[in-house]
């Protein structure tokens, strides 16, 4: 069996994201915001989903190379074919401009002869509404509006109009330019505009990454990893995103096609903690602005529902919808019935990850969110839930139990409230913390299975999850103790893959077994290793772990054990932040004398 591998690459610049495949298509972008319908969508429905390509003349083979800009976010892709050699660079732009970030919503492509006299063909069809929407062309002197959307999008290039609207090959002896966008068009000149925004949006990028505090283990893989999840930050809320895509299946057949273009209250914390590990304060301040616009909400529902929309929207729908879906995988969702349930994890989340606002010396204190408010409503939120089973983070549709994982952030949202209760004097909602923590930490031991020496998913239950990978990472358990290195051991045992994956769990829920592996439970794994000692095996694993990314060094969320393919939505932040944080945990110890416990 050949490995699959999503064949595209990334670019965005925090106000949209798009996939590029390494035949230059457009296959994935959606305007005017992440959550919108795509305008390009052929990843989903070839026949609905428009095109916006610049491939060779009809019917001839070539071959491509595809890659980026050193550090940036900057794509060519490199076209061979009989008659010569092209390059496609796409961008989109972002840079420092009065006092703020110039991010239009507006794709530049820049298409360079490099070899021969390559004939290419231009075809430019957005669509709207997912596909059911199809857009009016208008011709101008210099550009193609095409009508139909809340705003107009429209096409400038210098590239004879003609050509474009007839989807006619044309001889490539000159390099040319494309400009794309969505409402506030290009209104300067083409070709030495589309030149100073790739200059200034180069600059920007490599600038970015010279001020990220990265150690040398992998430098490079972390590098692209950061620069990507960098682009999943909705800037304009501060938001980031789960993936850049919906109903991408995690195995094919398998109908696990979710739309994961939201934000969710979990991963806050891990993604927190992968911009603090690279030093990158602005994002961290920007998603703490926006978790803290949510904490009003929780106010009004009296609960955190497990994730919200970019703009904080409480009401997610989710629906079906009439396209082909990738690879025939069905059915295609948009929205996502995840933020009906009931996940109680969440109150110990975000109150870990809210808790630099007070601690950390860079921050100055929002009046808008006092440590203390905020400390005892998710203490009280946390006291009610304790022993209410819940779907967990895995996010079981009909399953519901009282989970270790949730257990474990009452724990730690508990020293968090600790923590603001000791700098604020008030001993009283030490002890209601104090409580928590040791209720919590009982909970927990009913999950401990004895006789395996390792715990288990939940009370009463005999069922393994790379979840509580997570007890020796949030420094439950001693990492030098052998009850942390023994509990790794089974955990290895029963969900590890001789390839060096993890499975989130092995046990059937509402789909049925996973066929796929998890790919944050690997580099979680790779954590715990670090963790307890074994530095030579996190090292190793880690390395395996980066031949499952894609050609661009970009990772999915699901990876076939057997043969390696890529699955899920894709690219996945959070995998890039499990690489992030994984990395960081090894030259934490690379760094300093080493022990083993």
């Amino acid at each position: 069996m050949t490995k699959h591998t999503y064949d595209m690459g990334l670019i965005g610049n925090c106000a949209f994201l798009g996939l590029i495949g390494t035949d230059t298509a457009v296959r994935w972008l959606c305007w005017p915001r992440f959550d919108s319908s795509f305008v390009f969508g052929s990843l989903l429905d070839e026949d609905k989903g428009g095109e916006y390509s610049i491939r060779p003349a009809a019917g001839a083979a070539f071959t491509s190379n595809q890659y980026y800009e050193a550090n940036t976010n900057v794509l060519h892709t490199e076209i061979t074919a009989a008659d010569g050699r092209y390059r496609v660079t796409d961008f989109a732009p972002r840079f420092a401009q009065y006092e703020r970030y110039y991010k239009p919503l507006m794709l530049v492509r820049k298409v360079e002869p490099l070899a021969g006299t390559p004939r290419v063909r231009v075809a430019c069809r957005p669509v709207g509404q997912y596909g059911e929407q199809e857009l009016t062309r208008r011709r101008s002197s210099n550009h193609i509006a095409f009508l139909g959307l809340e705003e107009e999008i429209r096409l400038t290039t210098n590239i004879p109009l003609t050509y474009v609207l007839d989807e006619e090959d044309f001889v490539l002896n000159e390099t040319k330019y494309l400009v794309l966008t969505y409402g506030a068009p290009l209104e300067a000149p083409l070709e030495s505009t589309a030149e100073q925004f790739l200059r200034n949006t180069q600059d920007y990028w490599r600038k970015w990454v010279k001020s990220t505090s990265i150690g040398t283990f992998h430098q490079a893989e972390v590098i692209r990893s950061a620069l990507a999840l960098k682009i999943h930050q909705y800037e304009d809320t501060g938001a980031i995103i789960a993936a850049t895509t919906t109903s991408l299946p995690e195995a094919p057949g398998s109908t696990r096609n979710w739309d994961y273009r939201f934000c969710w209250m979990r991963d806050t914390f891990y993604i927190l903690t992968a911009f603090n590990n690279i030093g990158h304060f602005e994002e961290m301040e920007r998603y703490f602005h926006f978790i803290a616009n949510i904490t009003t909400k929780v106010q009004v529902q009296d609960k955190y529902q497990p994730l919200y929309s970019i703009s904080g929207r409480a009401d997610l729908v989710e629906t079906e919808l009439p396209l082909a879906g990738y690879l025939g995988n069905q059915p295609v969702r948009i929205g996502n019935d995840a933020y009906t349930h009931i996940q109680n994890d969440v109150y110990g989340q975000v109150l870990v990850a809210l808790l630099p606002l007070y601690v950390d010396a860079r921050f100055v204190h929002p009046t808008q969110l006092p440590p203390e408010k905020l400390a005892s409503e998710a203490l009280r939120l946390m006291e009610i839930t304790l022993d209410q089973p819940d779907a967990g983070l895995w996010e079981f549709r009909h399953i519901a139990q009282r989970h270790c994982y949730t257990f474990l952030f009452h724990w730690a949202g508990g020293h968090a409230a600790r923590q603001v209760a000791r700098s604020l004097g008030n001993t009283a909602m030490e002890a209601r913390a104090t409580r928590l923590i040791e209720a919590a930490t009982d909970r927990i031991e009913q999950c401990y299975d004895a006789g395996r020496g390792v715990y288990t998913n939940a009370i009463g239950s005999e069922n393994l999850d790379a979840s509580t990978l997570q007890l020796i990472l949030m420094g439950y358990l001693d990492p030098a103790s052998d009850k942390a290195k023994n509990h790794l051991i089974e955990l290895e045992k029963d969900l590890k893959t001789p390839e060096g994956l993890f499975y989130r769990y092995r046990h059937p829920d509402d789909f049925g077994t996973p066929e796929t592996t998890f790919l944050i439970c690997s580099f979680w794994y790779v954590e715990a290793l670090a963790c307890v000692g074994r530095l030579d095996d996190a090292a190793r694993e880690f390395e395996k772990l980066l031949a499952y990314s894609n050609h661009l060094g970009l990772l999915s969320e699901d990876v076939d054990a057997k043969t390696g393919s890529q699955w899920g939505n894709f690219p996945q932040a959070y995998s890039h932040v499990g690489l992030v944080n994984a990395a960081y945990r090894i030259a934490q110890r690379l760094d300093k004398p080493q022990f083993v416990g």
